[in-house]
């Protein structure tokens, strides 16, 4: 069950939104040309999903090494090299996230201890949307880790490191 987890987490979370945004948004539209009504939250709650999808997806990314790159001048360093910035990366990564996890719970807190509520509704606190962006980069930081830990196994065992050509990555 973990291992099934740790491999489709993301793509649960980015589908399960997918579709209510979808289904949300389908339904209002229908209601609103057909019956003349619109529920209230009908507008905002997609858009609180869409954090869900993004911050999902930027771990998503990571874990598929798909994020931005500089690939080309990598490339072109010793190997040596292409695993320092490898490494780089990684932390780099990882201290960002830190800092957006940091300031993005500050965000939650305050929702939270204000007991804000999403637009048109009664008891949806928007604290609950929030939490996507420390959850979000929570996966990154595992999800880069995972990735640097097994550079270093590559590494050490002097396996090809997975660094692509533009034209490589995008066949």
């Amino acid at each position: 069950m973990l291992k099934w987890l740790d491999e489709n987490i993301e793509k649960v979370i980015i589908l399960f939104s997918y579709v209510v945004m979808t289904a949300i948004i389908f339904v209002e539209v229908i209601r609103r040309f057909a019956f003349g009504q619109q529920a209230a939250w009908s507008s905002t709650i997609p858009i609180y999903l869409f954090l869900w999808v993004t911050w999902i997806g930027c771990a998503y990314n990571c874990k598929q090494r798909s994020h931005l790159r500089f690939e080309e001048f990598r490339m072109r360093l010793p190997y040596a090299g292409q695993f320092f910035c490898l490494v780089v990366d990684h932390l780099v990564w990882i201290g960002f996230s830190i800092l957006v996890i940091y300031f993005a719970m500050e965000q939650v807190m305050i929702a939270r201890d204000n007991f804000a509520i999403v637009q048109g509704t009664d008891d949806v606190q928007q604290w609950w949307f929030y939490m996507a962006t420390p959850v979000g980069f929570g996966l990154v930081i595992y999800r880069v880790t995972r990735n640097l830990i097994e550079d270093i196994r590559r590494f050490k065992n002097h396996e090809p490191l997975p660094i692509k050509a533009a034209d490589e990555a995008n066949a």
